[in-house]
């Protein structure tokens, strides 16, 4: 397994309000999430500073013992936690109030896949050349879509784009999705915040993801977001899934 990230303020934004994390551990478990805050002044910042840092430690207190076909309990757990350390400093904190973050991460382990994500975040699946989206924007346009009110053509450029229908934070408890995929040798996890799927199409990330190496292909992404006019914050985490070592003689 092998993990690649980068993060990159944009050019549209005062501060990077993105936050990601990832480990490997000595069993060759990995997790990665990427956290995407809302609210003003410093408030984004710090719901997705507080997201990511809650659930990095709740991983690391409890990922060694997690039993076989308790993991997506575990990351329900998880997020739950994290919400609740949202939602409590906003409300001791009115500056705060409201404040929230989106979270879309991957726990990978022999041979598997659990995710777990709220808001519009993504965790995509390359394989083979082709990419796939794993997740389902919580958004008012994907609503739109799924009732059939737009296209998905139009969805891409909706004016109200960027407002979300579930977000960590924002109450006191969070609806968590979580899903599962089988993943195999040559597979890459690619998690991101929307400043990277809203200017850079599918087909695009997949062609970088084909044509460059595993460790620069996060920067390559990036800059490409950049590049279509990086008018918000830019975060990009790889998971790579290579072939399990085989046991020592």
């Amino acid at each position: 397994m092998k993990l690649a990230a980068k993060t990159d303020i944009g050019y549209g934004r005062l501060e990077n309000q993105d936050n990601y994390r990832a480990a490997r551990l000595p069993d060759d478990t990995v997790w990665g999430l990427i956290c995407d805050g809302m609210g003003g002044a410093n408030s984004g910042k710090l719901a997705s500073q507080l997201a990511a840092q809650t659930l990095e430690e709740y991983f690391d207190q409890g990922l060694a013992d997690l039993a076989p076909g308790q993991e997506i309990e575990f990351l329900r757990q998880a997020v739950q936690q994290a919400n609740q350390a949202i939602y409590e400093e906003a409300s001791r904190h009115r500056e705060h109030a409201g404040m929230g973050t989106t979270v879309a991460g991957a726990l990978v382990r022999g041979g598997h896949a659990w995710l777990f994500h709220a808001g519009d975040s993504r965790v995509y699946l390359f394989r083979a050349g082709q990419i796939r989206q794993l997740t389902r924007d919580h958004s008012m346009v994907q609503e739109l879509v799924e009732n059939g009110a737009i296209t998905a053509q139009q969805a891409a450029t909706h004016p109200r784009k960027n407002i979300i229908t579930r977000a960590l934070g924002v109450n006191p408890t969070v609806e968590t999705e979580t899903g599962e995929c089988a993943v195999r040798p040559g597979d890459v996890l690619l998690l991101c915040s929307d400043g990277l799927s809203n200017p850079v199409s599918d087909r695009t990330m997949a062609r970088i993801l084909t044509e460059v190496p595993f460790y620069e292909a996060a920067d390559v992404l990036v800059a490409k977001a950049l590049e279509h006019g990086g008018q918000d914050n830019i975060t990009v985490l790889l998971i790579g899934v290579e072939p399990a070592a085989a046991p020592a003689p």
